[in-house]
């Protein structure tokens, strides 16, 4: 977590402590606060260090006493907290907690501790600012840029706008996962200074600096998060194509990557992308950028070797649901990661009337190719005529998470992504989904992952446009 740098009144020197909310309208009396020092406890948490101070909060790295671990203490000033902007800010972080993305910080806690508003959450490594201030390779800065548009992506598709999308917002943790905070803040710091927009001037949209942000803001700023990490330098206003940086641009990324960053950096909200799932689609099929410095010179070789896109794209798609679908195999047509139960290959179509591949089963059907339990009766994966279990023991199985509807089926018991019942025959009617992904095929209405795929894996549908 990082200390938030929203436009507006500078912090007061003396600051005062809040008391319980008073209803909205209502003033409240504070006495002065001064900043925490360290050593100085905070319940359970000792104050280690001040990380930072913007104009809503402060941040301060702490230690946890009885769970032993450090975390991120942000506490807004005081003066900012009025009986109704605290009750937008709660509101807010009820909203964030039931966020659930790994490109997403969430909140341990969020309190009053000693009169104290105290939001606890996970210390990172460093924030995207300062690791894009050292040599950066052009892979890693790739695998940043799944991660950033992965994460509003998710956000925009659970119908909320982030609003300050920075460099600072950005967390590094270890196996350099990216995680986005600071959600709501600025929405909430807008309706607290009567600002005429919140956000971090230099990434600000020009729609959101009028009081009115969407979707197409993030967006927005995105593109600019973009363009400085790979270029760089920060566009400046009014971002005429093409801005400064833009010859080592050409040098470092495939010319369709540019593309899609000047588009979200448009002027016109109308001509950006509608939101950060179709960035991400549209990240997820550029096919092969540049990796490297071209040669400086004519005839000389180039001393990066060109990343492989599909790689970075397929080590990503592993990190976040490799193994909720359990993606060990691959398509023999595009090598693509593919799973047992799918029908088809979501990265190029390719049907999968049969499996090819191992099992962790421990027999096969004759057909399909695809494992089976010994005291299974039908297979569930291609509806082929009955077997005769080689086993009489009704074995336990902890993939067994999801029930027949069937009112006389024997056992009920069904594993994820089955399309018949094993014991009954019975079609399964439920629709399942990715634990990772809230996203369905409009389809048949099983849960995909369209950031990544262009096909549903299940009914072999294309997957419509983002």
């Amino acid at each position: 977590m990082t200390p938030d740098s929203q436009p507006g009144p500078k912090p007061p020197t003396n600051r005062t402590r809040p008391h319980p909310p008073a209803a909205p309208g209502t003033s409240i009396k504070r006495r002065p606060r001064k900043l925490l020092r360290a050593k100085q406890k905070l319940g359970k948490y000792v104050i280690e260090r001040k990380l930072g101070e913007g104009g809503f909060a402060t941040v301060y790295q702490a230690k946890d006493e009885i769970e032993g671990i450090r975390v991120a203490l942000k506490i807004p000033y005081a003066h900012l907290l009025t009986g109704s902007a605290l009750e937008d800010f709660r509101r807010e972080v009820r909203m964030v907690a039931q966020l659930e993305h790994p490109n997403i910080l969430p909140l341990k806690t969020a309190q009053f501790i000693n009169e104290y508003f105290v939001i606890v959450s996970a210390l990172g490594i460093e924030t995207l600012d300062d690791r894009i201030s050292r040599r950066l390779s052009i892979d890693t800065a790739l695998d940043f840029a799944r991660q950033m548009l992965a994460a509003v992506a998710y956000a925009h598709s659970q119908q909320i706008i982030h609003c300050d999308i920075k460099p600072d917002n950005f967390i590094l943790f270890e196996d350099n996962r990216l995680r986005l905070t600071d959600f709501g803040v600025a929405k909430v710091a807008q309706r607290t200074l009567r600002a005429s927009g919140a956000g971090t001037l230099g990434y600000m949209a020009p729609e959101q600096a009028m009081g009115r942000p969407s979707f197409r803001s993030d967006v927005f700023a995105l593109g600019l998060v973009l363009y400085r990490m790979f270029a760089g330098r920060l566009p400046e206003y009014p971002f005429e194509w093409p801005p400064a940086g833009y010859r080592e641009l050409q040098r470092k990324v495939h010319p369709a990557l540019i593309e899609l960053m000047r588009k979200a950096m448009e002027l016109a909200p109308q001509k950006r992308f509608a939101d950060a799932e179709a960035m991400l689609a549209a990240f997820a099929r550029i096919k092969s950028p540049k990796g490297g410095r071209t040669a400086a010179k004519r005839g000389t070789k180039s001393s990066r070797r060109s990343a492989d896109w599909k790689t970075i794209q397929r080590r990503q798609f592993q990190q976040e649901f490799g193994k909720v679908l359990d993606a060990k195999h691959q398509c023999p047509a595009c090598n693509g990661p593919v799973s047992e139960p799918m029908q088809c290959c979501p990265w190029c179509g390719k049907t999968r009337l049969a499996h090819e591949g191992q099992t962790d089963f421990p027999q096969q059907c004759p057909r399909c190719f695809r494992g089976m339990k010994l005291d299974w009766e039908y297979c569930p994966w291609c509806y082929g005529p009955g077997f005769e279990p080689t086993s009489t023991r009704k074995f336990t199985d902890k993939r067994y998470t999801g029930r027949c509807q069937n009112p006389k089926c024997t056992r009920k018991l069904l594993m994820p992504f089955m399309r018949y019942c094993c014991w009954c025959h019975r079609k399964v009617r439920k629709k399942w989904k990715i634990p990772e992904s809230n996203r369905n095929c409009g389809h048949c209405g099983w849960g995909v992952v369209p950031g990544y795929w262009s096909h549903c894996p299940w009914c072999c549908k294309r997957l419509g446009g983002q």
